[in-house]
């Protein structure tokens, strides 16, 4: 335990598997008390049992994003432990449509704003003064969890693009609204995250291709500055800057996380 969250709470709406799970644990460890909440009830209580084996402290509350009552739901369950949240993260996600616009439902696009877009609005909405609680100098932090996709059009990739650009607008707005009440929002655009997920994809690429998943690996980094791709920790690691008081004086920002496959 580092102690940076120390007697602070954190909500992460969408602690799935992957990034969900690092950051949760992450943070426990810097002494944050962690509120898992996704729509998978079995799935959050063993990582909150996780986080309590190495000492932390941890709350498993279910959510629904789509549903308006279930996000109050949540912000109810987290009441009745606290009286001031110090971090938000929206990083609700579901696999979006990979096909090109002409060929897309139209209510795979709507599912998929209604989710990243509308879920994180109805989530900061219902937060708001709890993180204005968390102190009238520092306030609370919220973290938008978009992508890098923001910063190209790659076929195939336009609906996902579609609801996260539109994350980072809300984003900014939220920024402006809820500055006067010293809450800072901020979004981080990861590129790949090379954990277990991307691996899988990698492994499918690699059989309908042929070659290995290391020659898919070193075709897909050669787009990198750095000639890698991000592990989940170095996603994570931004993310609690921007929750910490370390960020204090940065609001209406993305950062893109992405070992430099592209320059904003």
């Amino acid at each position: 335990m580092t102690g940076h969250f120390e007697n602070k709470f954190i909500v992460i709406v969408g602690a799935g598997p992957g990034f969900g799970r690092t950051l949760a644990l992450s943070a426990a460890r810097e002494g944050a008390t962690v509120v898992v909440a996704a729509r998978t009830a079995s799935r959050l209580e063993e990582l909150a049992e996780e986080i309590r084996a190495e000492g932390g402290t941890a709350i498993a509350a279910p959510v629904d994003v789509t549903d308006p009552d279930s996000v109050r739901g949540l912000r109810e369950t987290v009441e009745k432990h606290t009286d001031a949240v110090h971090g938000l993260v929206n990083s609700a996600f579901a696999v979006p449509s990979m096909k090109p616009l002409a060929g897309t439902d139209h209510d795979q696009i709507t599912r998929g704003i209604d989710l990243s877009v509308m879920g994180a609005l109805r989530a900061t909405q219902e937060f708001t003064p709890l993180l204005e609680a968390a102190g009238p100098s520092g306030g609370g932090s919220v973290v938008m969890m978009a992508s890098a996709v923001i910063h190209h059009s790659r076929e195939r990739y336009a609906g996902y693009k579609i609801a996260k650009t539109a994350l980072v607008s809300l984003g900014h707005s939220l920024a402006t609204e809820l500055g006067p009440r010293q809450i800072r929002v901020n979004t981080v655009a990861p590129g790949y995250i090379y954990g277990d997920t991307l691996k899988a994809y990698f492994e499918q690429l690699a059989q309908k291709y042929g070659g290995s998943v290391d020659d898919v690996y070193a075709h897909t980094a050669e787009r990198m500055d750095l000639r890698r791709l991000p592990a989940e920790a170095e996603i994570v690691d931004p993310v609690l800057f921007l929750l910490s008081g370390r960020s204090s004086a940065i609001t209406g920002q993305t950062l893109t996380v992405d070992c430099g496959e592209f320059h904003t």
